[in-house]
């Protein structure tokens, strides 16, 4: 007979199998590289459980991870001086999670992490990610990929900001993430576009309207 223990223990071994297979995925659908090399890169993460409304940086504490998120959904957001919440990005599963500029600079953050949902997330931290650079080949390649993409995805954005109106901003993101935009609140919504709660609320009534 199994003890709850050796149950447990199992159950979370298969989880974190589980979780290094997605990101195993993630690095394989984005560069190629040597199997052996990802599953060594695999092994410097660490994972975590994170609940609902759980802060795992916030701001003035210094960043010592960067993490890909296997389960869940996370806001990464600033505070204004009035209170006012500005959010930057979203993660959810297969999705990247961190303060930069903290985590490679080492120094007090800007920015609140927070878990919107429970969830589950692989760590690594500067050390091992420095590691990773100067044992694993390809690894160097990998972020300086993802970084491209984030720089396009935050011009893009910028862009749109500037140029497009808020009722359109509103479609054009829930076009691009409809997955995304199903877990989120009006209030998270507004956050991420910088425009009120209540005239998200209308955007989504008149689009109800339209439909029946």
């Amino acid at each position: 007979m199994i003890s709850d223990y050796c149950k447990n223990s199992i159950f979370i071994l298969d989880n974190f199998i589980m979780s290094e297979n997605l990101l195993k995925s993630y690095i394989l659908n984005t560069i190629i590289m040597d199997e052996k090399q990802v599953d060594e890169f695999c092994s410097l993460f660490v994972a975590r459980t994170v609940s609902r409304k759980e802060v795992i940086l916030k701001y003035g504490e210094v960043s010592e991870f960067e993490a890909f998120v296997v389960k869940g959904l996370f806001k990464v957001y600033h505070t204004t001086p009035d209170a006012l919440e500005q959010i930057l990005y979203f993660a959810m599963e297969g999705w990247w999670l961190a303060d930069i500029d903290s985590f490679n600079h080492q120094h007090p953050s800007q920015l609140n992490i927070e878990a919107l949902e429970d969830s589950e997330i692989l760590m690594i931290s500067k050390a091992d990610k420095e590691y990773a650079y100067e044992h694993i080949p390809g690894i160097e390649k990998l972020f300086r990929v993802m970084t491209q993409f984030s720089h396009v995805a935050l011009q893009r954005r910028m862009i749109e900001n500037l140029s497009v109106q808020a009722y359109q901003r509103y479609l054009n993101f829930t076009e691009k993430y409809p997955r995304l935009a199903q877990r989120l609140t009006n209030v998270h919504i507004a956050a991420y576009l910088g425009i009120s709660h209540e005239f998200v609320s209308r955007i989504r009534n008149r689009i109800v309207h339209k439909k029946s």
